[in-house]
């Protein structure tokens, strides 16, 4: 008799049946079942956010979710929010204003953040603040990663206004 359960996850879009202890985590699974290597796992206690994705329109550490808790659900990691090879506007201003020097917390900022601007794009700054200051980053200094922010919300508020106005 085998310890393993079948689950079928859903990341960016694609269904994956894999084969799992039920103990696994979420971000265990994406990383080594589904190949989406893109999540980091950090401290694995939920600390850190490195591993932050987003499971139905809510950010969670994938390190503190087991993936046959995440069945069923869809999950979208920093892989998900390119669109081809258009980057999403966080990413490209995450490059343009240095928002990331090491880069191993950069996926969980940048899940973090396109689910609060996606939830609310005129995000004021002290909301901003107090999301991004539940991720750790010790190379920035967050500076550059509120600024990236601010500049992909000034973004994502100008295509809305866009589209509005169609």
């Amino acid at each position: 008799m085998s310890d393993k359960v079948e689950v079928r996850l859903t990341v960016n879009g694609r269904d994956y049946a894999i084969l799992v202890e039920p103990r696994k985590t979420l971000v265990d699974a994406i990383r080594e079942d589904c190949g989406q290597t893109g999540t980091h796992i950090g401290c694995e206690h939920g600390i850190c956010g490195a591993c932050t994705v987003i499971v139905d329109d809510e950010a969670v550490r994938s390190c503190l979710m087991f993936a046959v808790q995440a069945a069923g659900r869809r999950i979208r990691t920093v892989e998900g929010l390119a669109d081809g090879d258009k980057l999403h506007p966080l990413q490209r201003a995450f490059m343009e204003h240095h928002g990331l020097q090491c880069g191993f917390c950069t996926p969980g900022f940048l899940m973090l953040a396109a689910n609060a601007l996606e939830r609310n794009p005129d995000i004021d700054d002290e909301e901003l603040l107090d999301v991004l200051a539940s991720n750790l980053c010790r190379c920035t200094g967050y500076q550059n990663i509120v600024k990236a922010v601010r500049a992909a919300a000034m973004e994502v508020r100008g295509a809305r206004a866009d589209v509005g106005r169609r």
